[in-house]
C-alpha cells in the first residue's frame, strides 16, 4: 500500500494541479481505478482510514468538484436527477397508498350515507352507522353507500317513450277472472333514519334495482290481491278510487318496516279490458245516466205540479177566508143595527148635505105627476 502511495505521489508531482474533484475510496486500488478514468492530474490525500483523491483538469480551468464514491461512481447531475425522480416516485407511492388506507368523501344534501364494514362483522341495522356531510373512512375496511331520501317517482306504462323503452304495463285478474291491464304511477321516499334497515333487508346500493325489481313485484302482487275482491265493472267504474286506495295501503304495509313511505299511487289513464267488456260497461253506464236523467225530470215535473196544486189550494183557501171574513163582518153589522142607529145615520147624512149646500135653490124642478121640468125664475 505504501508503494502505491509513493507511485501516486510521484505521478501527482509531475502534474500541474490547481483545482480538483474529491474522490472517496477505502483502498488504494479503488483510487487507482478512479485515477485511470480521470482525464487530468490527480492529487491524493490519505487520512482517517479513507483515501481521498482530488482530480484536476488543468485544461478546463476552475470547475466545480466532482465527488466519487469508492466504486468510482460520480455524484454528478445525472445522480441528482435520479434522486429527484426516486423522491417524486416515492411521494406518489405514498399518496397512492394513503388513498387506499384513508379516504374522504362528502354526502350531499338530500342523501343519507351508511358505512358498511367490508369484513361483514355487522350483524344488523343497529350496527351500521349513518353518515352525512364530510366522511373520513378507510376503503380497505369499509364502504360508504349513499341513498337519496327525496321523493322518487316511477311510471310503468305500455308506452315505450315513457320510462324505460319497453312495455312495462301491469296486469292483474278481477273477481270474475277477467284480465285487466293498466299503466301506473308511484311516488315514494325513504326515511333517513331507516336507511340501515332498508339496506339490511334488500342489500341493494342502487335504487334503480329496488324500484324496477323489488318494488315492482310488490305493486303487482298488491294489485292482484285487491283485484280478486272487485269485479271488472267496479275497477273500471265508480269504485275505482276505492280500489286504488286499498292497493296503495297494501303496498305501504309491505314496506313500512324498512322506512319506505308511499306518497302516491294511481292509474295513468283508464284500465284496459277486452273491447266487448268495455262496450258493455259503457252502454250500462249510459243507460244508468239516462235513467237518472229521467228520474230527475220526473222529480222536477212532480215538484212543479205539487207547486201548482199548492198554489191553487192556497188561492181557494184565500178566497174562502176572505168571504168568511166578509160574512162574519156583515153578521156583526146586522146584529148591531137598531132604529135609533138608523135615525142617527139619517141625521148624520142630512147634516152632511147641509154642510155641503151653498145656499142656492135648484134652478130646475120636476112637475108633480107630469114628468116635466120647469125652469124656475132666478132670484133678483
Amino acid at each position: 500500500m505504501a508503494n502505491a502511495r509513493e507511485k501516486i505521489s510521484s505521478w501527482l508531482v509531475k502534474s500541474n494541479v490547481s483545482e480538483g474533484v474529491r474522490i472517496a475510496s477505502r483502498d488504494t486500488s479503488s483510487a487507482l481505478r478512479v485515477i485511470a478514468k480521470a482525464s487530468g492530474v490527480v492529487k491524493c490525500v490519505f487520512g482517517c482510514g479513507e483515501e481521498i483523491m482530488t482530480i484536476f483538469d488543468k485544461e478546463s480551468g476552475p470547475q466545480r468538484p466532482q465527488v466519487f464514491n469508492r466504486f468510482g461512481q460520480s455524484f454528478g447531475s445525472r445522480s441528482t436527477g435520479r434522486l429527484v425522480f426516486f423522491a417524486v416516485m416515492t411521494l406518489l407511492a405514498l399518496l397512492l397508498i394513503g388513498n387506499f388506507v384513508v379516504s374522504v368523501t362528502r354526502i350531499e344534501a338530500g342523501y343519507t350515507g351508511i358505512e358498511v364494514n367490508l369484513a361483514g362483522s355487522q350483524r344488523g341495522a343497529s350496527q351500521i352507522p349513518i353518515r352525512t356531510g364530510w366522511v373520513v373512512f378507510s376503503p380497505l375496511t369499509t364502504q360508504i353507500i349513499e341513498f337519496p331520501t327525496f321523493v322518487q317517482t316511477v311510471k310503468w306504462t305500455k308506452d315505450v317513450s315513457e320510462g324505460h323503452p319497453i312495455n312495462e304495463e301491469m296486469g292483474f285478474n278481477s273477481k270474475e277472472g277477467m284480465e285487466v291491464f293498466v299503466d301506473t304511477s308511484l311516488s315514494y321516499a325513504i326515511e333517513p333514519t331507516k336507511v340501515p334497515d332498508f339496506y339490511v333487508k334488500y342489500r341493494v346500493n342502487n335504487l334503480e334495482l329496488f324500484t324496477h325489481g323489488i318494488l315492482r313485484d310488490i305493486v303487482r302482487n298488491s294489485l292482484n290481491e285487491v283485484a280478486s275482491t272487485y269485479t271488472v265493472e267496479d275497477i273500471y267504474g265508480e269504485k275505482k278510487a276505492q280500489f286504488l286506495r286499498q292497493v296503495e295501503q297494501q303496498i305501504q304495509d309491505k314496506v313500512t318496516n324498512v322506512g319506505v313511505g308511499v306518497q302516491q299511487f294511481g292509474f295513468i289513464g283508464a284500465p284496459r279490458v277486452p273491447a266487448v267488456i268495455a262496450t258493455a260497461i259503457t252502454a250500462k253506464a249510459q243507460a244508468i245516466q239516462e235513467s237518472e236523467r229521467a228520474k230527475n225530470e220526473l222529480a222536477t215535473t212532480q215538484a212543479e205540479a205539487a207547486k201548482k196544486i199548492a198554489e191553487a189550494e192556497g188561492d181557494a183557501k184565500s178566497v174562502v177566508t176572505r168571504a168568511q171574513g166578509e160574512a162574519d163582518a156583515n153578521r156583526i153589522r146586522q146584529s148591531s143595527i137598531s132604529p135609533q142607529l138608523l135615525e142617527l145615520r139619517r141625521l148624520e147624512n142630512q147634516r152632511a148635505y147641509i154642510d155641503k149646500w151653498n145656499g142656492q135653490l135648484p134652478s130646475v124642478e120636476a112637475g108633480q105627476g107630469t114628468g116635466l121640468l120647469l125652469q124656475l125664475p132666478k132670484g133678483q
